[in-house]
């Protein structure tokens, strides 16, 4: 078969395992990191002090202000704590809010960033950052905001609800979702697309049935790294585009929006993940399968898809103003997606 394709390896270092925050004081030790800063989002705050504590003398103190969208005032925030504190690197756990924040950071300062993720966004296995300011959200890629090291504690996802481990979950499943066809996929991002996708359907069914079960959600996160890996790798296109929007405009949540939209994104653009199958699957688990509600008016939706519609992303089917306009009519009142 004849193949022609480019994959770069993303450099980082990955520590996975229940139990693995205690290789953390080794991790920073490596790094050469003498004051660290410790962000979190406020509900994150007890597993941020877990973190200091593990941290030691080397924690220079714990910002428990990360916020959905990474407002540009909170990073400017972060930013001023980190100075003041002479930090020389940041420990970011929870999902993509602190890890965001950590980035924020990391694009202003150039400090190091070690991620914890307990969720299974993804955002730590890119070198994607995001700000929202005024009302519309930008993101970029810079290399300096890729973590140097992540450290996968399953047992730290355990506090999760359930209700957010799987629009979590389904999240995660979008980067593989278009990952898969993306403009610069490749084999081995898709061996890791198809793999990561399998992981997380599977997984979260039996999160849902036993939510105390380890195995389960180590299974998740294993499936959300691989899935985060494919959202380094590839260029995401219209749903990403669609929910970036829908986020940073609308301040709506940003699993949950994820979660309604991908079905009938992948109704649209046919890809090879089914989104009607998806979107029965979201039924059994009992999450969110329509924008109203998520608080979203139906007289934003022309507002939304103009913004979109005049953007430029790349897709495998092309996009007009009307074909956002009917699928996000469809996404905002919760019907089954249409092809």
């Amino acid at each position: 078969m004849n193949r022609s394709f480019e994959y770069a390896a993303l450099p980082m270092r990955v520590v996975f395992g229940a139990g693995s925050l205690h290789r953390l004081p080794e991790e920073v030790e490596a790094l050469g990191l003498r004051r660290v800063l410790v962000l979190c989002g406020p509900r994150q705050e007890a597993v941020g002090k877990q973190v200091a504590a593990a941290l030691g003398e080397r924690c220079a103190g714990i910002l428990p202000e990360a916020t959905m969208h990474v407002p540009i005032e909170v990073a400017r925030r972060a930013r001023e704590v980190a100075a003041e504190l002479g930090a020389d690197g940041c420990v970011a756990v929870g999902g993509g809010s602190a890890i965001g924040l950590g980035k924020a950071i990391a694009l202003a300062h150039g400090l190091p960033v070690v991620a914890i993720p307990t969720t299974y966004a993804g955002s730590e296995m890119t070198p994607v950052w995001g700000l929202t300011e005024d009302g519309a959200k930008r993101t970029g890629r810079d290399p300096k905001v890729l973590p140097v090291s992540v450290v996968y504690d399953p047992s730290l996802t355990l506090s999760m609800p359930v209700e957010l481990a799987v629009t979590s979950g389904i999240n995660a499943i979008a980067h593989a979702a278009e990952g898969l066809y993306a403009p610069d996929a490749s084999p081995i991002v898709s061996l890791m697309a198809r793999e990561g996708a399998r992981a997380l359907t599977g997984a979260l069914p039996a999160i849902v049935e036993r939510p105390d079960s380890l195995d389960a959600r180590g299974e998740a996160l294993y499936g959300a790294w691989l899935c985060g890996a494919v959202l380094g790798a590839t260029t995401m296109g219209l749903h990403h585009k669609l929910c970036h929007t829908l986020g940073g405009t609308l301040n709506l949540p940003h699993s949950e929006t994820h979660t309604v939209v991908l079905p009938h994104v992948l109704a649209f653009n046919g890809g090879s993940l089914n989104g009607r199958d998806l979107w029965e699957l979201e039924g059994r688990l009992g999450a969110p399968r329509s924008l109203r509600s998520l608080g979203m008016a139906e007289s934003d939706i022309d507002r939304i898809a103009a913004i979109v519609a005049d953007a430029t992303f790349p897709n495998p089917r092309p996009v007009t103003r009307q074909d956002v306009g009917d699928l996000l009519r469809a996404a905002w009142a919760g019907t089954q997606p249409a092809d």
